[in-house]
């Protein structure tokens, strides 16, 4: 059985997906029902609020020894000194997201030459696979 990484907790760090706030991290504060969340994102100017787990995904990041209910200056510092924003950042999720940013931000003559690298390299493989088939 696989042992679940992502749960929803207290501390959690969560992104937003959905509204004004999209795209920026919070911190599940308390676990209000089944469906919402009280979340808080005082380094990333997420104000304190009620959100839908629809609208929300749960990361693998989590806050340690982050008490229920937790006031924003607290939070703040906890995010502070545990590096969290950094760790957020080394995960694949996140580097997953800046990778599409940027692909999205690509101009077209940015995609001409991303095509024209992708041929080259594609080439130099195609060229050492022949000869190593040669061979055998």
């Amino acid at each position: 059985m696989v042992e679940f990484k992502k749960i929803v907790e207290v501390g959690r760090v969560v992104m937003i997906t959905y509204g004004p706030d999209a795209g920026k991290l919070a911190v599940i504060v308390d676990i209000i029902d089944h469906a919402r969340a009280l979340i808080d994102g005082p380094t990333t100017n997420v104000p304190r609020q009620a959100m839908s787990f629809k609208r929300l995904n749960i990361t693998g990041v989590k806050v340690a020894n982050l008490p229920r209910g937790a006031r924003s200056p607290v939070v703040a510092k906890r995010l502070a000194d545990q590096k969290i924003v950094e760790a957020f950042n080394n995960t694949s999720f996140a580097k997953k997201i800046a990778a599409r940013n940027t692909r999205a931000t690509l101009s077209d003559f940015d995609r001409f030459k991303l095509m024209i690298a992708k041929k080259q390299r594609r080439n130099v493989i195609n060229r050492e696979f022949a000869k190593l088939k040669k061979q055998n």
